[in-house]
């Protein structure tokens, strides 16, 4: 009897250990990741790399949202993803997945006004600094999880305030001035660069210059991203075969689910 308690307790263990911990799926990126059912935990669920949240600064407090109607004063940036985060990174030695080393990016897009939202970030921030990356001239400190900072950007704010816990997100116009230790992530709206829309073969023009930038950020050491990409097979598929470093998409399973087996696509 005793031995069936013993061999039940790890069992269970085990299985609530895969349950926390799937495998990683490197560059998938949840989209407005707080419009899905659980914030956060519906992405980790999923094994995504990357995840998005839009906040905006009101009476001192960040609040996550899409639209200044929509906030909530129970839904602040720490209580959707830094504390659960720092909570992973303390049960998994460092880590945001038990069974990987890689970095988790969130991606936080500011909202309202740029100044004061990264003065309030940064004050946040350094609250977690045991578990975030740490951003230098020379070099970045890789840490559990590493902040990207989006939307209203700050680039001066940002530069001068240290620990610099944040990077910045440049668009294609930064792709041969992006300093990587501080723009270390090219993001830009698909529709402004490409008419492709997701259906029938994509024009060996637009092809080969999407390969070009990600063949240049490549050499420049930045990682890229579009936004508003076309959330289908189709596209994400282009993505892989062209080594986009992060996937944008707002359908968490069919993703999981496309990247895990990527030999049926």
């Amino acid at each position: 009897m005793r031995f069936l308690i013993i061999l039940s307790l790890a069992f269970g263990l085990t299985a609530t250990q895969a349950e926390d911990s799937p495998k990683l799926l490197p560059g998938a990126h949840a989209h407005n990741d707080y419009k899905h059912a659980k914030p956060l935990e519906d992405a980790l669920s999923h094994g995504f790399q990357s995840v998005e949240a839009d906040i905006f600064l009101i009476d001192d407090q960040l609040l996550v949202a899409h639209d200044r109607h929509e906030v909530k004063p129970e839904r602040t940036l720490q209580a959707l993803y830094l504390d659960p985060l720092k909570e992973r990174a303390n049960k998994h030695n460092g880590h945001i997945y038990a069974k990987s080393k890689e970095p988790f990016y969130l991606l936080i897009d500011f909202k309202s006004k740029s100044e004061p939202t990264y003065k309030a970030l940064h004050q946040v921030l350094t609250q977690y600094q045991d578990m975030l990356t740490e951003f230098k001239d020379s070099q970045t400190n890789r840490k559990a999880v590493t902040v990207i900072v989006s939307g209203n950007r700050p680039a001066e704010l940002l530069a001068s305030l240290k620990p610099r816990l944040a990077g910045r997100d440049g668009r294609l116009s930064d792709l041969e001035t992006a300093d990587p230790q501080f723009t270390p992530w090219i993001s830009d709206n698909w529709n402004n660069h490409f008419k492709w829309r997701g259906t029938g073969e994509i024009p060996k023009a637009e092809c080969d210059k999407l390969e070009a930038i990600v063949k240049r950020a490549y050499e420049r050491k930045l990682q890229v991203r579009f936004w508003a990409i076309p959330d289908n097979a189709e596209s994400w598929g282009l993505m892989r075969l062209s080594h986009v470093d992060f996937i944008n998409t707002d359908k968490l399973g069919q993703l999981s689910t496309f990247l895990s087996h990527p030999s049926k696509h």
